[in-house]
């Protein structure tokens, strides 16, 4: 797990919430998480409208210049970005085991495609997660992913 705990004050926290994230997303995670929360409701798929506000509540935390193309396009990676947001809300009683379970798990999907690519034995991780998890949940972990490529908006490059 990424190891980077920005302050809410830090140029990589502020930065990251309310201007830029990177390539695949055209806002900052605030607005990106406003505009998930927005095509959930205009869908009116409710049972994902905490997961929406929550999904990426981390990653400002976790916000971090990767390499040579971060730093040249001003932008930031957020290496299990899920994990923080999950650690972040798995202690408030007031957000339902399947709310958590989906923030927890939201980009699993991507990551089984991305790291298959690129890094086995973090894909074979993934892929013990992914098979434990009943099939009701990796349904509305695909639903929900569509909702979250919504509030990416257009690709920046």
């Amino acid at each position: 797990m990424n190891k980077v705990n920005n302050s809410f004050f830090s140029r990589a926290f502020l930065e990251s919430l309310f201007f830029v994230q990177n390539k695949w997303h055209q806002h900052g995670v605030l607005i990106h998480t406003l505009r998930v929360t927005y095509y959930i409701l205009k869908t009116r798929n409710f049972k994902f409208f905490a997961a929406g506000l929550l999904h990426d509540i981390g990653k400002p935390f976790v916000a971090y210049k990767k390499d040579e193309e971060d730093i040249k396009f001003g932008e930031y990676s957020f290496t299990d970005h899920e994990e923080k947001s999950y650690n972040i809300i798995k202690n408030w009683f007031f957000i339902s085991d399947y709310t958590k379970l989906i923030v927890r798990y939201h980009y699993l999907i991507r990551d089984l495609q991305k790291s298959k690519k690129e890094d086995l034995p973090r894909y074979r991780k993934k892929k013990k997660i992914w098979d434990s998890l009943n099939p009701k949940i990796k349904k509305d972990l695909a639903k929900f992913i569509k909702f979250d490529d919504l509030g990416k908006g257009k690709k920046r490059r």
